[in-house]
């Protein structure tokens, strides 16, 4: 009798909203959208915030006053989850792109030459050098099939940049070109021109693409990056935004200048952060979104929620069950 006096008490000590845990029962026919939305209320610890985080995905993407920032880093445009990205590009479900230089590097070389999966983590990295193959965990890199191709891909857009004279480009340009340039339909950077989905790399010299500028930047010296142009192309977004959100697929740079920017507009109305770090030693892609909030980079009012967990194993389902909900 006690036992069920202190259960019935406990269910209502802070809300009368708390529902009881509910199995999952797998099915033949279970979609991601579907296996999801019972991971919402099967108390599982990160199951649920998976679930919650469909949910303000959905939100913010039926908010037609909101802005939706993507960030992420390179190495997940590596894997098969560039795929992932461009579908998200291609039916126009974000409006701005924040990313790293490898982004460019990555989706550059794989729209011309493959890269090779069925590596592993623990593979002879000695010998890799020897055949001159770059290891990136476990998906394998030719060499030829990265600095050099993206040497011969990008200098020709450089030069044809400099001889119209955009010899002072902002990254969104650049990228924009870029993008023109790919006429590979599994390229981001070529749905995001097409859809004029504008780009932004403030860390735009961390990267091959970069290496390139600077190559170039040797025999025209009157070439350069404006850094400060993207700056001012993301504040006007930032400051016309009525409400904005985000998905930010792990830390670092992305995670950061996307956030950076919406504290501006008393900070983002809807947050999605994925990451694998951990907040205990302060870093910034391991910190919760709620710690965003002290920092005015988020609302205090926002629907947010944090997911640890590895990108490319949670991306797939996320965005397949997002795209089920907006197409229905």
């Amino acid at each position: 009798m006690l036992e069920k006096q202190r259960a019935g008490k406990g269910r209502k000590f802070a809300s009368d909203s708390f529902l009881d845990v509910s199995d999952i029962t797998p099915k033949e026919s279970e979609t991601a959208d579907g296996i999801l939305k019972e991971m919402g209320q099967s108390g599982g610890f990160q199951a649920r915030n998976l679930s919650t985080a469909v949910d303000i995905l959905e939100s913010m993407s039926k908010d037609r006053h909101c802005v939706k920032f993507l960030s992420f880093p390179a190495a997940i445009i590596a894997t098969g989850n560039r795929g992932v990205i461009k579908e998200i590009v291609k039916q126009k479900l974000c409006d701005a792109i924040i990313s790293t230089c490898g982004f460019l590097d990555h989706d550059l070389a794989r729209s011309y030459s493959p890269y090779l999966s069925g590596g592993e983590f623990t593979m002879d990295d000695v010998e890799l050098e020897r055949k001159n193959i770059h290891r990136l965990g476990n998906v394998l890199v030719p060499r030829d099939n990265y600095g050099p191709l993206i040497e011969e891909k990008l200098q020709p857009i450089l030069k044809r940049m400099y001889e119209i004279g955009e010899r002072k480009p902002s990254t969104k340009l650049l990228c924009q070109r870029i993008g023109e340039s790919i006429k590979n339909e599994s390229s981001i950077l070529h749905w995001a021109a097409k859809n004029s989905i504008p780009i932004f790399i403030p860390g735009i010299t961390d990267g091959a693409v970069g290496s390139q500028i600077w190559l170039f930047y040797q025999l025209h010296r009157d070439f350069g990056i404006d850094i400060l142009a993207d700056e001012q192309a993301l504040s006007d977004i930032v400051y016309s935004a009525k409400k904005s959100g985000a998905l930010m697929l792990g830390g670092g740079i992305s995670k950061h200048h996307t956030l950076w920017w919406n504290q501006f507009r008393g900070g983002l109305d809807y947050a999605v952060y994925i990451t694998s770090a951990t907040e205990l030693d302060g870093s910034l892609s391991g910190a919760q979104v709620r710690e965003a909030i002290s920092w005015g980079k988020v609302s205090t009012k926002a629907k947010q929620v944090t997911v640890f967990g590895e990108v490319t194993t949670l991306l797939p389902f996320i965005a397949s069950a997002l795209i089920s909900r907006l197409s229905s």
